[in-house]
């Protein structure tokens, strides 16, 4: 039975353009899918579907067209070509091709995430990324920085000159994927195409690898990059550097470098977001008489006037005295966390003048202790 014109299967004009060959196909495709026909008519539709599918494959792509148009079905018959694979024994290329990744993923046509085919021929990967834990100070987190990091960076081979073999010889095609990086395996009506398990997806095979590369075509490396910090960064968060991860195979893209920024612990502040937390050593003299004292902050130092009879734990707020974070416009607030000392090693003089206060506070009762009072009601009100 001779075969219908290819344009005539899928209702267009000869002049059509490639979206309205895609068109017309997805619309076909979808109207004659095995899935969707059951019964009687299912046969048919299954037909029908092929020849939609082939006529796609066909006219989708501008060799195979214009070959086509210039010679029509003797052009592009496998059996007159020279032993291209014909329309029905490449899967679901063109299905996948017209309707996206979506049907592309399942059916193995597409390009999955890192991968492509390049021209056809050979797969193409892109490289890996790389991770860096850089380590850095607060105030260097705080006030930004550029810094300098080594990196393990890839190189053409010179001994091969990036080729992988050894000098002399060269690569030769893959025998089990004829060059294509991909093999097909046939599952019933669908065909899943896999990555070739004899070259890797490369497409080639070495038989005798350069010593100096080990067949790889590349030699790995140190470099030296220049990375900016930027003001505000917390612990955590990560840089992305373009194109600086592992190379890519076959032509493919590098992957990039992510430098994740670790904080060292500070010796006085804690950070909170874009606040400072600092804990403030005050005398028990100083506490209970008040008075003014001085904190640090990253930025030098700011004094705080402590009321008359401050407690331990009291907190005291200097606005912008925190970090601006680097998607903040106004820096945070440092806290400064009052931790009354109580004193320690006392001389016969110091614990008689002691006594002799304890004695007055007793005395004047509980207006010098503010707190006791309550507690002691509290403990009370237990053993009722």
């Amino acid at each position: 039975m001779a075969k219908r014109d290819y344009y005539e299967v899928l209702g267009v004009a000869k002049n059509a353009t490639d979206e309205d060959i895609k068109k017309a196909y997805r619309k076909l495709a979808m109207k004659h899918h095995p899935d969707r026909n059951q019964g009687d008519g299912a046969k048919k539709s299954e037909e029908k579907f092929k020849e939609a599918k082939e006529a796609y494959e066909m006219l989708s792509e501008p060799q195979k067209r214009a070959a086509y148009d210039q010679y029509g079905h003797a052009g592009v018959d496998p059996n007159i070509a020279g032993g291209r694979p014909g329309p029905g024994q490449e899967g679901f290329g063109g299905f996948a091709e017209a309707f996206g990744d979506i049907f592309g993923d399942i059916f193995g046509a597409g390009g999955a995430a890192g991968q492509r085919r390049a021209g056809g021929g050979q797969q193409v990967f892109r490289g890996a990324d790389l991770n860096y834990a850089m380590e850095i100070t607060l105030e260097e987190a705080a006030n930004g920085k550029e810094s300098q990091i080594r990196i393990p960076s890839y190189e053409a081979c010179e001994t091969c000159h990036g080729s992988g073999a050894k000098p002399g010889t060269s690569p030769r095609g893959c025998s089990t994927c004829g060059g294509a990086g991909t093999v097909h395996m046939r599952q019933g009506f669908f065909s899943i195409q896999q990555t070739c398990p004899h070259c890797h997806g490369t497409g080639k095979i070495i038989p005798e690898p350069c010593t100096t590369c080990n067949g790889q075509g590349k030699v790995k490396k140190t470099k030296t990059l220049e990375v900016k910090i930027p003001l505000g960064i917390n612990e955590g968060m990560r840089i992305r550097s373009s194109g600086n991860g592992e190379p890519g195979m076959n032509g493919g893209p590098p992957g990039d470098l992510y430098i994740e920024i670790r904080i060292k612990q500070h010796e006085i502040f804690e950070r909170d977001g874009d606040d400072l937390h600092c804990t403030v050593p005050v005398p028990l003299t100083a506490a209970a008489l008040g008075g003014n004292i001085e904190v640090p902050t990253l930025g030098g130092s700011a004094e705080i006037e402590l009321p008359e009879g401050t407690q331990h734990g009291k907190t005291f707020r200097l606005r912008g005295k925190g970090i601006r974070g680097v998607r903040s416009s106004y820096p945070g607030d440092l806290y400064c966390h009052v931790s009354v000392e109580t004193p320690i090693k006392l001389t016969e003089h110091q614990r008689k003048l002691l006594k002799e206060l304890d004695e007055s506070f007793r005395k004047g009762g509980e207006r010098h202790s503010p707190t006791s009072k309550s507690w002691t009601d509290r403990v009370k009100g237990m053993f009722k």
